[in-house]
């Protein structure tokens, strides 16, 4: 989600940002079963955000592209954006045993 720049806190225009993994890629979330990533590489900061723009704040500054091993990349405009992350929920999907 796209975040105005004169939005974005003080901290996080100041904060050096999250590691890149072992690829070189700032990892956005991590699948739990296959282990894919939704990531972006080439330049930009991936920062943790505890405020209202939270859990985490991505920068661009040259915009990028989403990555996925199961999905074509989405692309994104330069500027900050508001990191969101979704689980897909499918119902009867988990077991769950109850013993009295």
């Amino acid at each position: 989600m796209p975040v105005a720049e004169d939005s974005v806190p003080a901290r996080a225009l100041e904060d050096a940002g999250e590691p890149r993994d072992g690829r070189g890629r700032l990892v956005l979330a991590l699948g739990e079963v296959t282990g894919h990533a939704h990531a972006v590489q080439g330049p930009g900061r991936l920062v943790r955000e505890r405020g209202e723009f939270g859990p985490m704040l991505l920068h661009l500054p040259q915009g990028g592209r989403v990555v996925h091993e199961e999905h074509a990349a989405i692309p994104l405009p330069k500027g900050w954006f508001r990191v969101i992350r979704q689980r897909e929920y499918v119902p009867g999907s988990v077991a769950r045993v109850v013993a009295d």
